[in-house]
Formats: C-alpha cells, sequence, structure tokens
C-alpha cells in the first residue's frame, strides 16, 4: 500500500514519533504510529524486531537513561520515505554526557511507518566530539 501524505506530512509524523516516543518517552505512541506489521531492520542489537520490539528497547533506555534527548539535525523526504540524521543525548551512571548520532529511514504505507532502518555511531563522550574540531582548527591556525 502507498501513502498518500506530502513529504512535509511524512516529516511531520517523523518529527511527532521522535519527541513523544524519545524526548518525551511515551512508548506506546509506537503503536499509534507504526502499522500492525510494522518491520524494524536494525532492532535491539541490530535485529530486525516489530512494534513490541521497539517498545521494550525505548523502555529500557528510557531506565538507563533517564534524561535521554534526540535532536534531528537534518531530514529529507522523496516518494514515501523519510531520512532523519539525529544525534541522541544522555548522561551515563558516572555522570558523563554521552552521545551517539546516527541515520534513520523510515517508510509510510498510507498514514503510518511501515518500516525502519537505522545506523549509529558508538557512543561517546560529548565533550570528545565538541574538542576534537576545535583541537583540528586551533593546528590550522597556527
Amino acid at each position: 500500500m502507498a501513502t498518500n501524505l506530502s513529504l512535509e506530512q511524512m516529516k511531520q509524523i517523523v518529527r511527532e514519533h521522535f519527541e513523544d516516543f524519545v524526548n518525551k518517552q511515551n512508548a506506546v505512541v509506537i503503536r499509534k504510529n507504526m502499522t500492525p506489521n510494522f518491520y524494524d531492520h536494525d532492532g535491539p542489537g541490530g535485529k530486525p524486531t516489530g512494534v513490541d520490539g521497539d517498545e521494550q528497547m525505548m523502555v529500557n533506555m528510557y531506565k538507563a537513561m533517564p534524561d535521554l534527548n534526540l535532536t534531528i539535525e537534518e531530514m529529507v523526504a522523496e516518494g514515501d520515505k523519510v531520512v532523519c540524521r539525529n544525534i541522541w543525548r544522555w548522561t551515563d551512571a558516572s555522570g558523563k554526557k554521552m552521545q551517539f548520532q546516527g541515520f534513520v529511514l523510515w517508510r509510510f504505507e498510507g498514514d503510518k511507518i511501515s518500516e525502519r532502518w537505522a545506523t549509529v555511531t558508538p557512543p561517546s563522550e560529548s565533550s570528545s566530539w565538541t574538542a576534537a574540531p576545535l583541537e583540528a582548527n586551533e593546528k590550522r591556525a597556527s
């Protein structure tokens, strides 16, 4: 089944999904936003899963990372797909500010998300993401 949603409507659904599912820690919203046969090609542990697996993954993330926050850096839509470049940030148990980034591709059927593919970087201390480019720029300036 194709989608009749505009590119902007699909992008808005993805924005709202990330805001509710990640930032507001409302795991059950996945049941509203995904088709009943939703398929995540890159679920927990890199294994395919459906709504139940992704919902449980997020519940576990909320417990481990209570201040988890996602920022959408870029978003592009074409046809029945939306791709996002995101940064996920949280504070780990030792108090370190952590983050990872990644790309997520969503495919729509009707007015819901039917498939997901994702690629992420390994988690890293957030200070290392900002310090490295500064050091490189300082070396160029000298």
